[in-house]
C-alpha cells in the first residue's frame, strides 16, 4: 500500500493523526506528514479510515505491498 498526502490540499485538521497515529504525524506548521515506516505498523483499514476522515480529501491510497 502506498499512501500519499497532497500537501497543497491539506489544511492541518489532524483527523488523520487521531485516526492512525502510527502512520501520520504533523509537521511544525500543523500539516500532515507520514511517519517513516509507519504503514508497516498499522492496518489498511486504519489508513482507509484516516483517508475518509480527512475533511479535504488530501490522502490517497494506492494498491501494492507495504513499502512499494
Amino acid at each position: 500500500m502506498q499512501i500519499r498526502i497532497d500537501h497543497h490540499t491539506c489544511i492541518g485538521s489532524g483527523q488523520c493523526v487521531l485516526t492512525a497515529p502510527g502512520v501520520f504525524t504533523q509537521d511544525e506548521d500543523g500539516y500532515s506528514e507520514l511517519v517513516p515506516e509507519g504503514a508497516a505498523a498499522t492496518t489498511r483499514r486504519q489508513v482507509q479510515e484516516a483517508a475518509l476522515s480527512c475533511p479535504v480529501q488530501a490522502i490517497t491510497l494506492e494498491n501494492g505491498s507495504p513499502g512499494d
